[in-house]
């Protein structure tokens, strides 16, 4: 068998990639009025797939017009919950069935192994089967009133959402978007990012081709964030904004929003701690450990990229956890012993190494494989020791496979240094003491905390967002029926 980081031959070349693509409006493809095009770039052999679109703001306003024709019109507005549903459940079906193009494609444009980029296509099909259960069960109430009155409240859709993901996790960012929005009854224009937006361009051709959805109410603009996303976010026709992005650009999008007070949803960025107590199972833990940080080369937001250790078991778990990053083979992602693949471009390549060496002008020791050299775009699993929670290489967010390890001497300053960040998105805490595992969950500032777990995603039941600067509001969960709809008061005198 050839070496991991040995380019697969022949490369994928799903017949998706044989021609340019333009935006998907009102159920067709279609060229972007301006003509301009940019690049769709394979992060492994740094060379053009093909091109997209770059919507302009004719493409923008076509697009939500078309979002806003079909919320009107009684073959969306005008159907039964049930009717809803079973068009959620195709929207499934067709994903599954195409599950490993659509793998195929984020593998080839965000250079992560088609292991996992088919885990997480698998996971997006249980999402919109989750979300299919929705229209059937959203209720409104009766309120108490006069016998001469009757008061109730029904849940009503916001109208158009523009749905923006980033490039990390195509179809699963957009399937956590776009399934609740259609569940509630929206319609949507989805900007994917410019790095990765065939997937999603497949996914609306599938859709049109093989489900019962009308037309418009699912559209696709491409496009980079600072033109095409920017038209998007200030629209006047978009009732709803769900942004999956960095913490800087999500503070821009609720500046825009305020213009027309668009409700907002935003996922964020994360500096999540990953807490080891003197009582863990050390193995168990290093495991995780090394999971929490160099799955998708670290490019997560709930990336455990902190790692807190009880002194009393640093040196055995440091050791542990060294052994664990080297199975971490770097490679090509079509490559079956690939577990981390190419960082997704050149000018991200070049953010997570210059971190590594700032780590090493503050004086941090690194360990690991770090970056490979500057002819490709590789960086193996790299832990940093000798630096404290000040720093900022644990104060900002890398999103590469890069971890800083902190000792702590007791609960009460894990739970300190832990907390001592602007991001506040999950955390995890391994140890055998179910009531230390309670109190510490209780008291650490994130929206998720996995406790003896890392990276345990939930496909619908659980909310998933952040506290502080890690996004406003949750996806999944009962709280996104507030996030996609509005309560409607209604008074009668009988």
């Amino acid at each position: 068998m050839s070496s991991p980081l040995t380019l697969t031959t022949p490369r994928p070349a799903p017949p998706f990639l044989e021609m340019p693509h333009g935006v998907f409006i009102d159920g067709r493809e279609q060229p972007a009025q301006q003509g301009e095009r940019i690049a769709s770039i394979d992060p492994m052999t740094e060379q053009e797939l093909t091109t997209i679109a770059v919507a302009g703001p004719q493409d923008v306003d076509a697009a939500v017009a078309a979002a806003r024709r079909a919320f009107a019109s009684p073959q969306w507005s005008g159907i039964t919950p049930e009717r809803r549903s079973r068009i959620l459940y195709q929207i499934a079906d067709v994903i599954e069935a195409h599950a490993q193009e659509l793998a195929t494609l984020d593998s080839l444009e965000m250079g992560g192994p088609l292991a996992g980029t088919g885990y997480m296509v698998a996971h997006t099909v249980e999402v919109f089967r989750h979300y299919a259960g929705w229209p059937t069960r959203i209720y409104g109430a009766t309120a108490p009133s006069a016998p001469s009155q009757l008061k109730y409240t029904t849940r009503r859709p916001l109208g158009v959402v523009a749905a923006i993901a980033g490039w990390n996790g195509p179809v699963l960012q957009m399937g956590y978007k776009i399934a609740p929005a259609l569940a509630t009854g929206n319609t949507v224009v989805a900007k994917p990012s410019e790095q990765t937006s065939l997937s999603l361009l497949r996914i609306a051709e599938l859709i049109t081709q093989h489900t019962d959805l009308p037309d418009g109410v699912l559209n696709v603009v491409t496009g980079p964030g600072h033109s095409t996303g920017e038209l998007l976010i200030t629209h006047p026709g978009v009732d709803k904004i769900s942004f999956t992005g960095s913490t800087a650009v999500g503070k821009h999008v609720l500046q825009a929003s305020a213009t027309t007070l668009k409700r907002v949803t935003l996922e964020l960025g994360g500096k999540s701690p990953f807490i080891v107590l003197d009582d863990a199972d050390l193995n168990d833990a290093a495991t995780a450990a090394a999971m929490a940080f160099c799955a998708g080369s670290g490019q997560g937001c709930v990336a455990g990229t902190r790692i807190l250790v009880h002194e009393n078991v640093r040196e055995p778990f440091t050791r542990l956890l060294t052994e664990r990053m080297a199975a971490y083979t770097l490679g090509d992602p079509f490559h079956p012993a690939t577990a981390m693949g190419p960082l997704a471009s050149r000018g991200h390549y070049e953010k997570v190494t210059g971190y590594i060496g700032l780590a090493r002008q503050l004086g941090g020791t690194i360990a690991g494989t770090g970056p490979f050299g500057d002819k490709d775009l590789f960086v193996g699993p790299t832990l940093v020791t000798g630096l404290d929670n000040a720093s900022r290489i644990a104060q900002e967010e890398i999103f590469g496979p890069v971890a800083l390890l902190m000792p702590f001497h007791d609960d009460e300053q894990a739970v300190h240094i832990a907390n001592d960040s602007p991001y506040g998105l999950a955390a995890s805490i391994y140890t055998t003491n179910l009531s230390r595992a309670h109190t510490m969950a209780e008291r650490l500032q994130a929206g998720t905390v996995w406790v003896n777990t890392v990276n345990d995603m939930s496909t619908g039941p659980l909310p998933f967002g952040g506290m502080k600067q890690s996004g406003i509001g949750r996806e999944h969960g009962t709280d996104v029926i507030d996030a996609y709809t509005e309560t409607k008061a209604v008074v009668v005198n009988l």
